[in-house]
């Protein structure tokens, strides 16, 4: 049975990101499934695309709404925009992102500092707006999607690996809280995926090569791919999940390295020059 609401008319599921990647994915796969949504992120034309395209292919409603979730009085209007819509949300899907890399002692303090209001700050205000309401009701999902950097700290993407580490535990908690009221919470964790993430955030790894080129490629994955992934785990009631059997595996044999052999590891192939 799917741990997934029923769509109804009046309810809706709040896609954060969903321009592009991994949030344009999730939208689509909502949207199969008949949900309603309201799409979110800076980029409204693109916004405003996908809208139709869901529309007329699955015809369900989906509403556009152009916000900065690093700014904290621009998302703290959502829940009001979105009542004024007639809607009320019973999926949360806390997706937007972007993330800083390189010496944190040589970072723009300030761009770190949008990094944890956009990454940390706006998932967990969305999540104190709509999950209370969730609870009363006895159904609701949430899916944050955090990553594979969450499950160890990564030199010279400090911030990024930090703020996701924190999703993910913040998920896994209230998981557990929820999971007896009704409410699922998922928290997605892929490893590299083909977007133009790592085009905007410039990341370069040992040897000055692009994240991209230092990867194998058997590791990647499509966007369409951890959006199927994160919205079949939302319907399961699973906690975590990891796209990719590889990285998978990757992870659960990271588990057993201690730090101190780790980290020397990662700095070496993080480091950018």
């Amino acid at each position: 049975m799917s741990r997934l609401p029923d769509p109804v008319e009046t309810s809706a599921a709040l896609v954060t990101g969903a321009s592009a990647g991994i949030g344009a994915e999730i939208a689509r796969q909502l949207a199969t499934r008949g949900h309603g949504l309201v799409l979110v992120a800076r980029r409204k034309p693109q916004l405003d695309a996908l809208a139709e395209e869901l529309s007329d292919s699955h015809g369900i409603r989906a509403e556009t709404l152009s916000c900065d979730l690093a700014e904290p009085a621009a998302r703290a209007e959502l829940p009001e925009r979105i009542e004024a819509l007639g809607l009320e949300v019973e999926i949360l899907v806390n997706n937007a992102g972007f993330a800083t890399n390189g010496a944190f002692a040589e970072s723009d303090p300030e761009r770190e500092l949008e990094q944890v209001r956009v990454l940390v700050e706006a998932p967990v205000a969305l999540c104190a707006s709509f999950a209370p309401a969730m609870a009363r009701r006895g159904r609701g999902a949430i899916l944050n999607v955090a990553s594979t950097a969450a499950m160890q700290p990564l030199p010279y993407s400090a911030g990024y690996s930090a703020a996701k580490a924190y999703m993910l535990t913040f998920s896994e908690a209230i998981h557990q809280e929820l999971s007896g009221r009704g409410v699922t919470v998922t928290a997605l964790c892929p490893g590299p995926v083909s977007t133009d993430f790592w085009e905007i955030s410039g990341w370069q790894v040992q040897g000055g090569q692009s994240f991209e080129r230092a990867v194998p490629r058997p590791a990647w994955i499509t966007p369409q791919a951890a959006a199927k992934a994160g919205v079949r785990g939302l319907e399961r009631g699973e906690r975590v999940v990891i796209p990719g059997l590889q990285v998978r595996a990757a992870m659960q044999a990271a588990r057993y390295l201690p730090h101190a052999v780790k980290l020397p590891a990662l700095e070496w192939l993080m480091r950018g020059r």
